[in-house]
C-alpha cells in the first residue's frame, strides 16, 4: 500500500465513527440533555440509551418506506433524461420522477393520517429506534455496494484493495442493479428515501405537537413551509443533479449512503423535533421576518441556478438581467459565465442555498444550538465542496481559470469570501 493510501486509512475509520457519533449525540442532546451539547447532571442517559434500542415496528416501518420509494422509483411515469458524460465518455439515462413520488407520498401520508389509520406522531416518539435501524440499513446497503463494486467485470478505477477505505469511499461510480437499465443506487438514494422522509418526519413532529397541545405552533408551520419548499424545489429540478460532482465522479459508498440515508433526514428535521416542546409562541413579526430571509434565499439559489441552465443552453443568445450574457471563452472550448449573479462570485448560489438553512435554524429560536447544526454543517460542507470544485476546474482549464478567478474574485460571499 501507497503512503497516501496509508495516511488515509485512518481518515476512513475516523470518520466511520465520528459521523455515526455525531448523529446519535445530536439526538441525545435535544431529547434528553435539554437541548445541550455538553452533558449536564440532569441527562437521561438511561432514557437514550433505552431510546436507540432497534424495534420491529421501527424496522418495518423503514424498509417498508424504503421499498416503497423504490417501487415509485420504478413504475411511477418519468421522464427520460440522459446524464452528462462520465469519466470513461459513456452516458447513463436516468429516470426522472422524483416529484412525482414526492407528492404521492405526502399526500398518502397526509391522508392516512386524516383519515386516522397512520399513527404519524409516532415518528417523534420512535425516533432513537428508526435512527438505529436506519443506521444499521445504511451499512449494510454500503456492505452490499462495496460488494457489487469489487465483482463487477474490470473494476473500478480507483479502488484501494483495503476494505475500510473502499467500503468508506466506495468501488462503484454508479452502482445499478441489474447493470444499464436497472435501479441506480446512488441517484436514488441522493434524493428519494432521505430527503422526502426528511418532510414526512416534520409532518409527524407537528402531529405530535398537535395531539400534545391541540394546535400547531407558527414556528412548526413555518419551518414546513420551508423545508417543504426545499425539498420541492430540489424534485422540480431533478436533473440537475446530474451535473454535480457527486454523480459525474463520486464513487458511491459509506460516505455518501450514509449521508444520504441517515445524516440528511435524521439531522435536518431537528428544528421541528426542537419545536414540538419549545419556541411554542414566537413573535408573528419575528417569523415573518425569518420567513423572509428564507425566501430572499430561495430567489438566490433558485434564480442563479436557472441564469447557469439558461447560459448552459445557448450562450450566445441568453441574456440576463435584461442583458446579453458576458463571459469568456476557454480553451476547453466551454465559456465561463461572468454576468448576473455569477459575475459576484463563482459560487454565489451557495449562499443562497445557506441562507434557507439559516432560515430553518432561526424557525427554532434560540433554546438550542442544536437546531443550528444544519446551518453550521452545511457551510462547512459548501465551503469543502467550493475548495473541491475549484481544485477540479483548475485542472480542467488551467490557465484560463486564474484569468476567470482574476475577473470573478469572490468565492461564495461577493466581496467577502
Amino acid at each position: 500500500m501507497s503512503e497516501t493510501k496509508s495516511r488515509r486509512l485512518p481518515i476512513a475509520q475516523i470518520n466511520l465513527v465520528v459521523m455515526t457519533a455525531i448523529v446519535f449525540y445530536l439526538y441525545f442532546g435535544i431529547a434528553f440533555n435539554a437541548g445541550g451539547i455538553i452533558p449536564r447532571s440532569d441527562s437521561d442517559w438511561s432514557g437514550f440509551l433505552a431510546a436507540i434500542v432497534p424495534t420491529a415496528s421501527a424496522m418495518l416501518v423503514y424498509l417498508g418506506w424504503f421499498v416503497v420509494q423504490v417501487a415509485l422509483e420504478r413504475f411511477l411515469p418519468a421522464r427520460i433524461v440522459q446524464g452528462t458524460a462520465l469519466p470513461d465518455g459513456s452516458t447513463l439515462s436516468y429516470r426522472i420522477n422524483g416529484l412525482r413520488a414526492l407528492l404521492l407520498s405526502l399526500f398518502v401520508v397526509v391522508a392516512g393520517y386524516a383519515a386516522g389509520w397512520l399513527d404519524l406522531a409516532r415518528v417523534y416518539y420512535d425516533f432513537g429506534a428508526l435512527l438505529s435501524v436506519m443506521t444499521i440499513f445504511s451499512f449494510a446497503l454500503s456492505l452490499f455496494i462495496w460488494w457489487w463494486g469489487k465483482t463487477r467485470p474490470g473494476g473500478p478505477a480507483k479502488v484501494s484493495g483495503n476494505f475500510v477505505r473502499d467500503y468508506f469511499y466506495g468501488t462503484a461510480l454508479n452502482p445499478r442493479t441489474p447493470p444499464v437499465t436497472g435501479l441506480d443506487w446512488k441517484f436514488f438514494c441522493e434524493c428519494r428515501p432521505g430527503l422526502i422522509f426528511w418532510i414526512v418526519l416534520d409532518f409527524g413532529f407537528a402531529a405530535a405537537q398537535y395531539e400534545t397541545y391541540g394546535e400547531v405552533s407558527l414556528a412548526m408551520w413555518a419551518v414546513i413551509a420551508l423545508q417543504t419548499g426545499y425539498v420541492f424545489n430540489n424534485f422540480w429540478n431533478e436533473s440537475w443533479l446530474l451535473t454535480t460532482i457527486d454523480i459525474k465522479q463520486e464513487r458511491f459508498g459509506w460516505m455518501l449512503v450514509f449521508g444520504d440515508l441517515v445524516l440528511v433526514p435524521m439531522t435536518y428535521c431537528l428544528q421541528a423535533f426542537w419545536l414540538v416542546d419549545h419556541f411554542r409562541d414566537p413573535s408573528p413579526l419575528y417569523i415573518g421576518a425569518v420567513l423572509l430571509l428564507g425566501i430572499a434565499g430561495f430567489v438566490v439559489f433558485i434564480d442563479s441556478n436557472l441564469q447557469k441552465a439558461r447560459f448552459r443552453r445557448d450562450p450566445e443568445s441568453c441574456r440576463i438581467w435584461g442583458q446579453p450574457a458576458r463571459y469568456m471563452e476557454t480553451q476547453r472550448g466551454s465559456p465561463l459565465l461572468l454576468s448576473g449573479y455569477w459575475g459576484m462570485a463563482r459560487h454565489v448560489n451557495y449562499l443562497g442555498d445557506w441562507v434557507i438553512a439559516l432560515a430553518f435554524g432561526l424557525c427554532a429560536g434560540f433554546g438550542s444550538i442544536i437546531p443550528y447544526f444544519y446551518p453550521l454543517w452545511f457551510a462547512l460542507l459548501l465551503i469543502t465542496r467550493e475548495q473541491r470544485d475549484a481544485r477540479w476546474c483548475a485542472k480542467k482549464y488551467g490557465a484560463d481559470w486564474d484569468r476567470y478567478k482574476g475577473q470573478v474574485p469572490s468565492r461564495i460571499i461577493p466581496g467577502i469570501y
